[in-house]
């Protein structure tokens, strides 16, 4: 349970398939665009083509030295971008020498992308790895010049919740002043050949935006996306006193691990939901109270139906009339991106007083029996959003966010 204290979020970062930014991000979350296309990923195949939804380009933040971000990969250029926007966006970037600011970032597979990108562009890292003496964090604190705690999580899809739940547990310690937390991923040959080869992917080839279909009785599985966000979090009492802009408290989270398979979702609802009901507890909020569920529904035949049942289950009665949505019809699937994505569409909610919706959800799922936002996003009073996450491995974490008056 948390210590009293209000733990507030009072910078953003995003870079993602439907741009970069969190003003961009939300306008075109609530309009119901998708970030979906068709994109060549091998670069020996001109004629072969993947459904993704990519990053266009990471910007480069103006206060970071072309040293630091052009020399880089796209992974590294990601986490660069992420963790200077948050802290800009923060009004923070002027006093990171004053402040004890620490980082917590999710991230899957580091080393193997690093090689992996390394390899595209013609270099040989992968049969040198003492050439990697600097990992991501490393490189972030290094070119940003921060000198607190630094760590990063490895939970799959879940990663980011459960850097914001690492990063709040360290602010209600005392043990820093202020925390970016979130996460990032990219989009590579072979995470794409990796995910295809488990028949996780949707094959909708000619119909690219219409591929990701979460909750939908025609869902064929997922589509790979990529980028990442960040979110600079500190006390209510620390962003009062120097006037900063607040976007939601972080006002809860659970965890369960169920660990009953590698990939395959636990078709016992009850460690998922009891995640859900962790986190309601710890936010001290009643299930009536939820306003808006963003859920973790990647499209994939046995994972949304699974879902829908541990939130009937945590939700009890208020789930039919509670609204829910998958993002990912429009973003595609981050993998270690997702989470903090995730909890940007929340904050578009909380901030805009409107629901995301679920596009391409033609004929709902009768497994997936949930009161579901279709098509476009709609006004509604929001001031609590819970977002779902659950990774590869039975990782299931849930997070709550409230309007702050």
């Amino acid at each position: 349970m948390t210590t009293g204290k209000q733990l507030w979020i009072t910078g953003v970062s995003a870079v993602t398939p439907l741009g970069s930014g969190f003003a961009t991000f939300a306008r075109e979350i609530l309009a119901g665009r998708s970030g979906v296309t068709a994109r060549q990923l091998l670069p020996d195949q001109p004629e072969s083509t993947q459904i993704v939804a990519a990053v266009d380009s990471i910007p480069r933040p103006p206060s970071c030295d072309a040293f630091w971000f052009a020399g880089r990969n796209r992974l590294e250029q990601l986490g660069l971008s992420c963790a200077a926007f948050a802290l800009h966006d923060a009004g923070l970037w002027e006093q990171r020498a004053s402040r004890r600011i620490g980082l917590v970032l999710g991230l899957g597979a580091e080393w193997l992308r690093q090689w992996e990108l390394d390899a595209l562009n013609g270099g040989d890292r992968v049969l040198h790895p003492n050439r990697d003496a600097a990992s991501m964090i490393d490189l972030i604190q290094a070119a940003l010049e921060l000198a607190g705690p630094a760590v990063t999580v490895a939970a799959a899809c879940a990663s980011g919740n459960y850097a914001l739940a690492v990063a709040r547990r360290w602010i209600e310690r005392g043990c820093v002043d202020v925390c970016l937390a979130g996460g990032c991923d990219l989009i590579t040959p072979m995470a794409y050949a990796g995910f295809h080869n488990l028949r996780a992917l949707s094959r909708r080839t000619d119909a690219p935006q219409a591929a990701s279909r979460p909750f939908d009785r025609d869902r064929d599985g997922f589509v790979l996306g990529e980028g990442g966000s960040m979110l600079a979090i500190e006390s209510s009492e620390s962003a009062r006193r120097r006037g900063a802009r607040v976007y939601a408290e972080v006002a809860g989270f659970g965890a369960t691990s169920d660990a009953t398979h590698m990939i395959i979702p636990n078709t016992d609802p009850r460690p998922a939901a009891q995640a859900i009901r962790r986190a309601l507890e710890d936010a001290r909020v009643a299930s009536e109270e939820v306003d808006y569920v963003n859920a973790h529904a990647t499209s994939t035949p046995a994972g949304d139906p699974a879902e829908a049942r541990a939130l009937r289950l945590a939700l009890g009665s208020a789930a039919s009339r509670t609204p829910v949505s998958s993002t990912k019809s429009m973003t595609g699937h981050l993998l270690s991106g997702s989470a903090s994505i995730e909890a940007l569409a929340c904050l578009a909610a909380l901030e805009y007083q409107a629901l995301p919706p679920t596009i391409n959800l033609d004929t709902p799922d009768p497994e997936c029996d949930l009161m579901h936002v279709r098509g476009e996003a709609c006004e509604r009073k929001v001031r609590v959003a819970v977002s779902n996450s659950f990774g590869f491995g039975g990782s299931n974490t849930c997070l709550v966010l409230r309007k702050v008056a």
